[in-house]
Order: structure tokens, then C-alpha cells, then sequence
């Protein structure tokens, strides 16, 4: 038997790299406003938090002013409905998964594993990247920025699952990429794996002292299945 039976995964950097259509969106945005654009590499810095905090960053940015500045700007609203509609339009077009994501989930499955993704993104966005990416039909539960009242790193998303399921925390394992998920995994009493190549501020994952650090997605089934 696997040694985790419930996986609950981060999308953006940890399944597949989302980063250029999200810089993309983002620079949309800036262009329509008359704002310079961004560096793609800043503005993956920057994802993690949802799209509506990436961006607020990116006209922090632009505009050489606070990051509470911004979310008091009484104007926010209506330009997040335009950087999402540009979103929308990019949603799917220049993300792909990482070398192993397919195997490993199927590997996975094949096990009798219960499978999550739990991530910041809306759920309307969440659902198209799936989608283009070949993964709609690949887990049992996909928990959303909206989907409940709270998002990460609050661990209702990963206890909703585990309730849904019937499993205990030490059943469960998080894998992730950023310091949010090493901090939701731990809020919810799980097991947290992270990825090196993925987006986390710029800061180093072993600094959020996960249970594992990971260069490969193909490593989680090997700790899954052989976690000695």
C-alpha cells in the first residue's frame, strides 16, 4: 500500500509552467493602462497569492507606488475585470506540464491514490488551464482560490479534501513549489513535498524546510510508493 493515499497538488509551477501566459495577461493589462511592461521572470516571481495579488504587484510595479496604494485605488476593480478578460484569452496558450506530470499521475491512480489539485487560481481559469493541459478528467477533487470562503495558505482546501475522502493527515501528502504551500501543508498537519523548479518568490524551497525537496516530478512516485 502507498504510504500516502490522499495527494493534493499546487498547479502554477508545480504541474505545469503557467508563468509565460500569466506575464502575458499581465503585460495586456500595463499596455492598456500606458503602462511599461513587465519582465516575464518578475512577474512569476509574483505568482502564488491568486491572480487578483499578481496583479496588484505588477502596478505596484509599474506605477512606482505601494502595494497599498494599489488595493486602495478605488479603480482596482474594474482594472482586474480587464486583466481578467485578457487572462481568459491567454488562459491555456503557453502553458504546458513538466517532464513526468502524465506518468506519475496515472502511476499514481493505479495505486488507488486519491488525487487533489489545490491551488489560488479562480476556478474559472483553473478549469481552462486542465483543460488545455489534458487533466480534466485526472483528479477525484479540484479546490480553487474561490472555490470556499479562505484560500492557501488557510488549509481548508486540503481539509475539505481529506473529510470528503475519510482520510486522516498522516494519510496525506502535499506537493507544491512555494513557501504558501509548505505553509498550508503544515496549517493542515500533512506531509509536504516541494519542487525546485517551480515559482517561489525567488527564495529557495529548502528555506520553508519541507519533508522533501524534489528536482523531478517522477520523484513523488518513487517517495510514494518507496518512501524509505
Amino acid at each position: 500500500m502507498p504510504r500516502y493515499q490522499a495527494i493534493l497538488f499546487d498547479l502554477d509551477g508545480t504541474l505545469a509552467e503557467t508563468a509565460p501566459e500569466i506575464a502575458d495577461a499581465l503585460n495586456d493589462t500595463l499596455s492598456a493602462l500606458g503602462l511599461p511592461s513587465v519582465a516575464p521572470d518578475l512577474a512569476a516571481r509574483w505568482i502564488g497569492h491568486g491572480t487578483r495579488e499578481l496583479l496588484v504587484q505588477g502596478l505596484a510595479h509599474a506605477r512606482h507606488t505601494s502595494l497599498d496604494a494599489v488595493r486602495a485605488d478605488p479603480t482596482l476593480p474594474e482594472v482586474f475585470a480587464v486583466f481578467d478578460g485578457h487572462y481568459e484569452r491567454r488562459t491555456g496558450t503557453r502553458s504546458h506540464l513538466y517532464p513526468g506530470v502524465l506518468e506519475t499521475l496515472g502511476a499514481l491512480r493505479a495505486q488507488r491514490c486519491h488525487l487533489a489539485v489545490v491551488t489560488n487560481k479562480e476556478g474559472r481559469h483553473t478549469d481552462t488551464v486542465l483543460r488545455a493541459l489534458g487533466l480534466s478528467n485526472a483528479f477525484d477533487m479540484v479546490i480553487s482560490g474561490d472555490t470556499l470562503p479562505t484560500k492557501k495558505p488557510n488549509p481548508s482546501g486540503v481539509q475539505h479534501c481529506l473529510q470528503r475522502w475519510g482520510f486522516a493527515p498522516d494519510q496525506a501528502l502535499f506537493v507544491g513549489d512555494s513557501s504558501i504551500d509548505a505553509q498550508t501543508a503544515r496549517n493542515a498537519g500533512v506531509a509536504v513535498f516541494l519542487m525546485t523548479y517551480g515559482y517561489n518568490m525567488g527564495a529557495d524551497v529548502r528555506d520553508s524546510q519541507p519533508d522533501r525537496v524534489l528536482d523531478h516530478f517522477g520523484q513523488v512516485l518513487r517517495a510514494v510508493v518507496d518512501p524509505s
